[in-house]
């Protein structure tokens, strides 16, 4: 049994959608933020979206306009709406969920990674 559980990843053509889903076990109570991280061949991990408790949401530049991240935090869930996909898109895909302790560092949990794959 996996803490984080994503889901939704697959091939798909230049333009098309998917949409990623990540649960959290309750074990990780309360996240104080969920995202999805991504790393394509050749390329260092970058931050994709990010969502706190509270709903502020943070992009990326190159998915702006195109993805939006959402979160059921009775559910512990992050979902990512992935629209105008592009073979640039094409990467593993992490969510992350972190935990803030008082007195201690944050605490990241993450994801296997789901292979999203662009491509005609």
């Amino acid at each position: 049994q996996a803490q984080l559980v994503e889901s939704g990843g697959g091939l798909v053509q230049p333009g098309g959608s998917l949409r990623l889903s990540c649960a959290a076990s309750a074990s990780i109570f309360s996240p104080d933020a969920m995202g999805w991280y991504r790393q394509a061949p050749g390329k260092q991990r970058e931050l994709v979206a990010r969502i706190t408790r509270g709903g502020t949401t943070n992009y990326a530049d190159s998915v702006k306009g195109r993805f939006t991240i959402s979160r059921d935090n009775a559910k512990n869930t992050v979902y990512l709406q992935m629209n105008s996909l592009a073979p640039e898109d094409t990467a593993v895909y992490f969510c992350n969920a972190r935990r803030v302790i008082a007195g201690w560092s944050p605490y990241d949990y993450w994801g296997q990674g789901t292979q999203v794959t662009v491509s005609s």
